[in-house]
């Protein structure tokens, strides 16, 4: 084993704690602090990969602007404690089905992508064919330009539901 090999495998485990962190997190503040360590674990993947500017962007953008965002509307609005919700009877087994449905597709892709992956390597092929960020950025904004709307769209989207979430009406006690 590699030192490449374990350090992929100790972020890995530590991706996948801090996501489950955040997803059992009854508090807001400490589920926006597993998300900004499991944005830095993504950040070194992407440093071991091979990409250094997608790596530094991980971490100014998410790490950085968009969860210090977060924290500060966490703060501004008092709700560093989540309530107790009512559950519906149909969100457990819907969750359960879409879970089971979202990890058979992962499971398709890495298999897939293994399978696929061996057939389509060159020796002597670069992984990173990015020469500069001009060509990074006209190959984001025009071939990849609806996944980075999508993107932005869910990240407003995420924003509104935490002040529509924790919105008082008049008279409730705080």
């Amino acid at each position: 084993m590699d030192f490449t090999l374990i350090l992929f495998i100790i972020l890995a485990v530590t991706a996948v704690a801090t996501a489950a962190g955040l997803l059992l997190s009854r508090s807001a503040v400490y589920a926006a602090l597993f998300l900004v360590l499991n944005f830095a674990c993504v950040a070194v993947f992407y440093l071991i990969l091979g990409a250094p500017f997608v790596a530094m962007a991980q971490v100014t953008v998410y790490a950085g602007a968009i969860m210090v965002l977060f924290l500060f509307v966490i703060m501004l609005l008092g709700v560093e404690k989540l309530p107790k919700g009512d559950v519906l009877p149909w969100q457990r087994p819907l969750a359960i089905v879409a879970a089971a449905i979202l990890l058979a597709e992962a499971g398709f892709l890495l298999f897939e992508r293994a399978r696929t992956s061996s057939l389509l390597a060159l020796p002597g092929a670069e992984a990173n064919t990015m020469d500069s960020l001009r060509e990074m950025a006209t190959v984001l904004f025009n071939q990849y330009l609806l996944p980075f709307e999508v993107t932005s769209i869910l990240l407003l989207v995420a924003m509104v539901g935490a002040i529509v979430l924790t919105k008082r009406e008049k008279g409730e006690p705080a």
